[in-house]
């Protein structure tokens, strides 16, 4: 199929390479000149674990384009993907400007043959029939023009209606195994009135569905699920809210355990043999950051005070990851006492291994708040120190290794889970330390391992 993904952030860039690669013919559009050249350099924007190789692989085969021309890509699409920023606003409702641009854009440029688009944005609920209508307003600021300028072609807009329809398929990708969860997902969903789209969509996904490009073919085809399109944008929000909340909740009973003396990782690994809980996303900490989770359940939550209903439960979620972010600094003081004159060292800054992505990581509450107590932060991180990114870290001295951060610190604080800190040189660290202090903030390391080589440890709820 002919493929257009408009916005190459983390999932348009996936979506369409990942295509691509499944043997579609796409063309990545962004309005970026510099992105798009990078990309077409044969070099991706973001870090993402397999993309460069397939994005490479895609482009050698002729099966990629990027390009800044957003009619050359509706022009060149059976299936158009929505895939641009939404970011929260300051209300906490969803940033939609950018998918307005581009719906706008899609109407003005639609070409006569019949389109699918699809909205692959975590949208507000209802933004369905929304984009419908910027289309069609798109489609008639275009005709308008036609008309001014003479043009004998013009076409009545009722014929352009029937030429397109809308279709949800949120993405549920993480970010550090985007391109694994493309081609292994739990589930597709596909929010539609139309049967033409749908069973379109359906074509589009059939190969990913029979596991075609799976790690394990042999199991069972994907569960695909046919929704409306509300119930299929409140999927998205409500799978976002419910993990988060479920680290509040873990991060909770991890604060209780502090107080009684319990071990919230024996306590974690109980409750999650019960079939009905799980033990994924019960892994307590500092709580959640990162692109999806603050701005989703932020969203839902503006979306029930437009409809007049107090979702307490997320507020209360949102509030414990706030506070939770803040508790390395309290044990910190616990450890440290004045903390003013102190050197700090943080081994991780990303909200989550394998990727850059600093977008509302916890590392940075942390660093405004030891900073503004008077510390001195030192940070190294597998990937950031290598990118020479330093957005939000002008306060922090970055360290290119492990060794040199931990030279005359007084504490270090375990912020990213990355798997390279278990194997670092902890005794050698331990030498090099003012005093060997370590506040484990994702309970990830070797407590044991660590207290043999002299180190005083700190975990969370243990």
């Amino acid at each position: 199929m002919r493929i257009c993904v408009i916005g190459t952030g983390y999932v348009g860039l996936v979506t369409g390479v990942c295509f691509a690669y499944a043997g579609h013919e796409v063309i990545c559009v962004d309005n970026n000149e510099e992105k798009v050249k990078l990309m077409q350099s044969g070099q991706p924007p973001i870090y993402e674990s397999q993309l460069s190789e397939l994005m490479q692989a895609s482009t050698k085969a002729g099966r990629l384009e990027f390009t800044s021309d957003l009619g050359k890509g509706v022009n060149h699409g059976d299936i158009l993907f929505i895939a641009v920023g939404t970011p929260a606003l300051s209300t906490g409702e969803s940033d939609t400007r950018y998918v307005e641009a581009v719906a706008k854009g899609i109407g003005h440029h639609l070409n006569g043959s019949y389109k699918v688009i699809v909205n692959k944005s975590t949208v507000p609920i209802g933004s369905g029939d929304w984009v419908r209508m910027i289309i069609l307003d798109g489609v008639a600021e275009r005709q308008k023009e036609l008309v001014s300028s003479g043009n004998s072609e013009v076409r009545p807009l009722e014929e352009v209606k029937a030429e397109f329809d809308v279709v949800s398929n949120p993405e549920f990708l993480r970010e550090g195994s985007a391109v694994y969860d493309t081609f292994n997902p739990d589930r597709i969903v596909l929010g539609g009135n139309s049967n033409k789209a749908l069973n379109l969509m359906q074509q589009l996904y059939a190969p990913i569905v029979n596991r075609e490009f799976a790690e394990d073919p042999s199991l069972p085809p994907i569960d695909l699920v046919i929704t409306d399109l509300n119930s299929a944008e409140m999927i998205k929000y409500a799978a976002n809210a419910f993990l988060a909340t479920k680290i509040s909740f873990i991060n909770e009973v991890a604060n209780i355990c502090d107080r009684v003396g319990a071990d919230v990782t024996q306590v974690a690994k109980g409750i999650g043999l019960d079939s009905r809980i799980g033990h994924k996303f019960l892994q307590a900490g500092i709580g959640w950051g990162g692109s999806c989770f603050p701005k989703d359940v932020s969203a839902l939550i503006h979306t029930a005070d437009d409809y007049n209903y107090e979702a307490q439960i997320l507020k209360s979620a949102v509030n414990v990851n706030k506070r939770q972010r803040l508790l390395v600094v309290e044990k910190l003081q616990q450890e440290l006492k004045i903390l003013k004159g102190k050197v700090i060292g943080l081994l991780g800054l990303t909200f989550k291994p394998n990727t850059d992505d600093m977008r509302d990581a916890p590392a940075l509450n942390i660093i405004a708040e030891l900073s503004r107590l008077g510390a001195k932060v030192k940070a190294y991180d597998p990937i950031v120190s290598q990118s020479g990114i330093r957005d939000g870290l002008s306060d922090v001295i970055v360290e290119t290794d492990a060794e040199r951060l931990a030279d005359h610190c007084d504490a270090l604080v375990l912020v990213t889970e990355w798997k390279q800190f278990l194997s670092l040189d902890y005794e050698k660290m331990a030498a090099l330390m003012n005093s060997p202090v370590i506040i484990d903030g994702r309970n990830f390391l070797d407590r044991k391992a660590l207290q043999n080589i002299g180190f005083h440890y700190v975990g969370m709820g243990r």
